[in-house]
């Protein structure tokens, strides 16, 4: 694994998850308590041995670059790295990332100074753990020039992703970015595999490419096209010998503000699909050095409570509760997403607060929380109510969110007391 670059692509604004990218970039939003997105892939690299590993970025991406320097750092004898490649105005091109193998393409420069077989790309906003060996095993196995990690998926999931079809030794004769018509989904539909979902009859394409270095730099030189999935690999499968490599674990494409809300509360299901937890394969993020949480007269039902947490006389049900966070007494969360805070709050700070009339980080005394997403640093006040009882989907103010019906508290927001959403 060592002749294999991993190639992380960190995606575009995220305006399916704004404002959760307000101010960071996809791969930077927090998960699970403690988490960023960006640990998944960069994990999951390592563990397969791939230690040569560049992040492409252009949005918001000043937290990324520090958690990654924070976080991944290696010895001078192992050769290894992680590095942020953001977009830049050179001689050949002035513009931002048009897509996902634009942005490859235009960091080509960098990517060819690696002697390396194979190129790994991958995404920084999927939740999933797989094995990259294996699959860079498969690839080598068959002698293919671009290899595609596919998952098998029901007719409801398939108009919003690239479906392909394969012939019985595996290499792929049709590809198709987001199939809308039922002809198109009829002529893509496979057999279920032995064993598994009998709705699962599509394959999907994760977003996960091994690609032969040189096919790749021969490819992205000759096509100007923007996208890997809708234009370069429908084009490559008429020329290449292009494969799929079936996958049969969990993964889920945290794109929208409902897939990262369901992601984070199944890790609080008693069996979870995904756990960060693996003696052998541990989700790897920046060391903090917090103190444990601190708990009093508290009622918890299937939660996680990050480190360094502060929480008195509180009921939390089905919630993720972030690192540092704050909870005054007499509240009641449920089915709350709360990122945490960044830093804690000094005693003449919060003496501060109070001369002024404004709420200190975290969540005041005697709040409702329900069906919520809370970014890092806001401040509720005393008494708030947050339940949507109105059932609203889609709302914008300045002071929350409301998508699919879930409420999203920004980054930094200050909600005074005795609010009701």
């Amino acid at each position: 694994m060592e002749r294999v670059l991993g190639v992380i692509l960190g995606g575009g604004q995220g305006s399916r998850l704004f404002p959760l990218t307000k101010y960071r970039s996809k791969p930077a939003v927090p998960i699970a308590g403690k988490y960023r997105l960006i640990d998944i892939p960069i994990s999951n690299c390592l563990h397969a041995g791939v230690q040569k590993i560049y992040v492409l970025t252009q949005f918001n991406s000043a937290s990324l670059n520090r958690h990654i320097y924070r976080t991944y750092r290696f010895d001078a004898f192992s050769g290894g790295f992680v590095e942020i490649l953001a977009a830049e105005q050179t001689q050949e091109n002035a513009g931002w990332y048009q897509g996902t193998a634009d942005a490859v393409r235009q960091q080509l420069r960098h990517l060819t100074t690696n002697r390396v077989d194979q190129h790994l790309i991958l995404s920084g906003d999927h939740l999933y753990r797989m094995d990259y060996r294996t699959f860079v095993a498969e690839h080598r196995r068959r002698k293919a020039d671009v290899s595609i990690a596919v998952k098998p998926v029901s007719r409801d999931a398939a108009p919003g992703l690239g479906i392909l079809k394969v012939d019985g030794d595996g290499r792929i004769v049709d590809f198709r970015e987001k199939p809308q018509t039922d002809a198109e989904l009829e002529d893509l539909r496979t057999k279920p595999e032995p064993g598994g979902d009998a709705q699962a009859v599509y394959l999907a394409s994760m977003g996960i490419y091994v690609f032969e270095a040189g096919v790749m730099e021969r490819i992205l030189r000759a096509d100007n096209r923007e996208d890997f999935g809708k234009h370069i690999i429908p084009h490559a499968i008429r020329s290449l010998r292009v494969y799929s490599y079936p996958f049969g674990g969990y993964w889920e494409d945290i794109g929208t503000i409902r897939a990262f809300y369901e992601a984070n509360l199944a890790l609080t299901d008693p069996d979870p699909q995904f756990v960060f937890y693996e003696p052998l394969a541990p989700i790897y993020t920046r060391p903090r050095y917090l103190a444990g949480a601190k708990l009093d007269g508290c009622r918890l039902r299937r939660s996680i409570v990050g480190d360094g947490s502060d929480i008195r006389d509180t009921e939390i049900d089905r919630s993720v509760i972030g690192i540092r966070s704050r909870v005054g007494p007499g509240v009641r969360i449920s089915n709350t997403v709360m990122m945490g805070m960044d830093f804690y709050e000094t005693p003449e700070e919060m003496a501060r607060n109070r001369a002024q009339g404004a709420p200190n980080l975290g969540i005041g005394q005697g709040c409702v929380i329900e069906n919520t997403i809370i970014d890092k640093n806001a401040r509720i006040g005393r008494g708030v109510l947050i339940q949507n009882l109105a059932g609203a989907q889609e709302v914008e103010t300045a002071h929350y969110t409301i998508r699919d019906g879930i409420v999203v508290i920004p980054k930094n927001a200050v909600i005074p007391a005795g609010t009701v959403i």
